[in-house]
This record gives C-alpha cells, sequence and structure tokens, in this order.
C-alpha cells in the first residue's frame, strides 16, 4: 500500500532520471516569458479557465466576521453553508428528495469525504468495489485509514459505463467474496467519470442500486465534475449522455435509499482546488452522520472557507452565470484538443462531454511511427520522451487502464499552455 500510495501522489511511475519527476515538474514549471523551457504541466486536474472571474468575485466580496476565527458550528460545516451547499444542490442536482442541511457533512475536500465514507461502510479487510480506469487517487483515499482493499473491476471489452459493465461488477463482487471470504461493503462511484470523462446513463445508475440492493452495498457517487459538462461538438459517437445525478433517482422499488449517498465539492465545477469544501450527502442513514461525528474534527473547512463559500453559492445569478461561461469553455477547449489530435493521427476516447481532460492512446500511436522498436513497457518510454520534451501527463497505470499506452492529459489550463502541452506531445513521438 504504501508504494501505491507514494506512485499516485508523486505521480512517478517511470524512471526518468531522477528520483522524483513530479517534484521535478512542480519545481520547474513553464511560464512563457520567464520559465519557456520549464515543465508544462497537464497532468494535473486543474481548471484555471474561470479564475479570473472567481476571484473578482470573491476579493469584491470579502468581509469577515468574527465568528469564522472561532471554532464556529464545530467540524462539520456551519449552517449557513450547508443551507447554502443544499439550496444551490437542489437547483442543480435536481436529487428526487430535496436536500435538506441535515443530510450534508462539510469535508475539508472531496479526498477527506471518500475515505470517511470508506472507514464508515467497511471494517479492515472488507472490500470496496471500483471499476478501471478509475482516478488513482482513490486507492489510497479508499484504503489507507479503512484498511479495506479496493476490489478493481475489469470489463475486458465491454463499456465500463455500460449496462454489460454492470454484470463485470456482480462477478467481481462473487470473486472477492470467494477468495478472501469477506463482504464488499461499497460501490465507489466517479459520476461524471475520471479520467473518460463521460456520464453514466440513467439506466445503468438504475441497474447498478439494483444490484447494490441485491448484495446490501453502498453506492457512493461522487459527483464533483457535476456541473462540469459541455457540448462535444467534436465526436457523433457514441452519443454524449447527459448528467443525471444518482440522487435524481426515485429509489422506489429498486433500493434502499440509506444505501444511496453522493458526494460533491468547490474544487472542481468552480475551478478552486484551494478552496477545500467537499460535501458528504446521505439523505436517508442518520448512522452515517453520527459515525462520522466524531471524525469531523479531522477534516473542519476553514471559517474563511466556510464564509466565501456561502458567499458564492448564496449568489444564484452569478454562480448560473459563471456555470454557463465555464460550460462553454470546456467545450472550446475539448474541441481545441480532439481537433489537434485528429490531425495528428492520435486516437482518444470518443463521446466525451463532462470533466477537463482527453483520455488519449499515445502508445498506440508511438508504435505506428516506430515499428522498428520493440518496447517491453510502452507507457514507460513514452513517459520518459515527454518528460524529455519538458511535459508531464497522468498515465493509464496511475488509473489501473486495462490498456497499455494511454495518458490524460488535462485541457483546462488556458489556451497558450494547451497548445504548447500539444505540440510538445507530438514531438515526442516524432
Amino acid at each position: 500500500m504504501t508504494q501505491s500510495v507514494l506512485s499516485c501522489r508523486a505521480q512517478a511511475v517511470v524512471d526518468s532520471g531522477s528520483d522524483n519527476p513530479f517534484f521535478d515538474v512542480i519545481s520547474d514549471v513553464w511560464c512563457p516569458s520567464k520559465n519557456p523551457k520549464g515543465y508544462v504541466n497537464v497532468g494535473v486536474a486543474e481548471n484555471t479557465l474561470m479564475h479570473d472571474e472567481l476571484l473578482k468575485f470573491l476579493n469584491q466580496r470579502l468581509e469577515l466576521p468574527a465568528k469564522y476565527l472561532t471554532y464556529n458550528e464545530g467540524g462539520s460545516g456551519s449552517s449557513r453553508l450547508k443551507k447554502a451547499i443544499a439550496s444551490f444542490l437542489n437547483n442543480h442536482l435536481k436529487p428526487f428528495t430535496p436536500l435538506d442541511p441535515s443530510h450534508l457533512m462539510i469535508t475539508n475536500g472531496v479526498s477527506p469525504a471518500v475515505e470517511h465514507v470508506a472507514w464508515a461502510f467497511a471494517d479492515p479487510g472488507e472490500g470496496i468495489l471500483l471499476g478501471r480506469p478509475y482516478y488513482g487517487m482513490f486507492i489510497p483515499d479508499i484504503s489507507l485509514r479503512s484498511g479495506s482493499p479496493v476490489v478493481p473491476v475489469s470489463f475486458d471489452e465491454h463499456d465500463p459505463l455500460s449496462l454489460e459493465g454492470v454484470d463485470k461488477y456482480e462477478e467481481a463482487i462473487l470473486e472477492f467474496q470467494q477468495r478472501t471470504g469477506k463482504k464488499v461493503k461499497a460501490l465507489m462511484l466517479c459520476h461524471p467519470h475520471n479520467p473518460l470523462g463521460r456520464c453514466y446513463p440513467r439506466a445503468v445508475l438504475i441497474k447498478m442500486m439494483q444490484l447494490c440492493q441485491k448484495y446490501q452495498i453502498h453506492l457512493i457517487s461522487d459527483e464533483i465534475y457535476a456541473l462540469s459538462t459541455f457540448e462535444n461538438s467534436v465526436d457523433t459517437h457514441p452519443p454524449p449522455v447527459k448528467f443525471e445525478s444518482a440522487l435524481s433517482i426515485d429509489p422506489t422499488g429498486i433500493i434502499d435509499p440509506g444505501l444511496v449517498h453522493a458526494l460533491w465539492g468547490m474544487s472542481k465545477d468552480f475551478g478552486a482546488n484551494g478552496m477545500r469544501i467537499g460535501v458528504i450527502i446521505s439523505q436517508a442513514n442518520r448512522n452515517v452522520h453520527m459515525a462520522l461525528q466524531g471524525t469531523a474534527l479531522y477534516s473542519q473547512a476553514s471559517g474563511i472557507t466556510d464564509h466565501l463559500t456561502s458567499l458564492l453559492l448564496e449568489d444564484t445569478d452569478f454562480t448560473n452565470r459563471y456555470i454557463q461561461q465555464n460550460q462553454q469553455k470546456l467545450s472550446e477547449a475539448h474541441a481545441y484538443t480532439t481537433n489537434y489530435l485528429k490531425q495528428h493521427g492520435i486516437e482518444y476516447a470518443t463521446g466525451c462531454n463532462a470533466a477537463f481532460f482527453v483520455w488519449m492512446d499515445l502508445g498506440k500511436r508511438y508504435h505506428e511511427l516506430h515499428p522498428e522498436e520493440d518496447c517491453e513497457d510502452i507507457e514507460k518510454t513514452v513517459m520518459q520522451r515527454l518528460l524529455q520534451k519538458k511535459v508531464f501527463l497522468a498515465t493509464g497505470f496511475l488509473f489501473g487502464s486495462e490498456q497499455k499506452g494511454w495518458f490524460r492529459i488535462v485541457v483546462t489550463q488556458g489556451h497558450e499552455l494547451l497548445s504548447m502541452a500539444l505540440e510538445r506531445i507530438v514531438a515526442a513521438l516524432e
């Protein structure tokens, strides 16, 4: 486990001639004027496209009351913040049962929220399902404190977001139980998906709920990219699927509502990774809230962040305008990237209409350009060449990819940086 955590946190899965290539990257960041020979980092999921608008709003509004310099209302978030988040998410996620502030527990980011629910739902040795490819940091977030192993789900030739894919989750449950004698206690879903950038169809969510009901498994829908959806103007197949929250589905006759939970936060939809706010939503299971009361102290959001987030989410006109503009910029960044990849013969996963990235097969293109080479580890080979060209991506290995040679590029850090990254990627493959 220690090695897995280090690999995820350092993003250092190749021998590039440096003990910690990720730390080399962040200490030598590209700047067109001050450091044009630095690393172009398109491996970290940050969205800077709307930073100017968000900072302008916050800097105009910040006037901090004294109570936010105290412990305020405790570790699980202020009443004001819970009310603001509940109202905001009722407006955008359209939950079947409207959210009430009592349904929410606030954390200092979604990573602590993932850790909390894993710890609450599973005892050491009990499994938590995770479909491949997955967000790499789920592994330590789920397993480090809880001692609960991730049960990776492979899909072979099936689409991971399909009805047939749900059958693979059931196979993984049965295999894990037979092999270990332990139960599977939860299914972790990233919806919209990271790194595929797609949304689960409503019918697939319902089938997953039915599976969870059958085995009495908690369904955890991490919806941190819920509002970072956009129009895909490039791909026609598969048809992009509209985002629908797991909370929007009437659970009657499908699943015990006490088994359904969702996570959300400020990091992605508001491009504010440093604004450490996450929320655990559990509408029909008071035991979850009771179990986490004691641990809330260790993930308490700061008073300043509590106040700023409340200010932001209470302003419906600004947030509606912000989300609309952000989605337009996401669409433009996706179109520019995918058209560039097409022009240079690089295959990518189509049908994307959410989140910040494109999932692309650099290994295949490298083989096409260098058929004479016998690459035993294509990801290592390509990653070494990328680092030599001073561009940093996240490798498929970190996402548990079933196919070798895939990489995730983040497209939301501005046109100048993105165009430079794409130029260096193409140069690295040549």
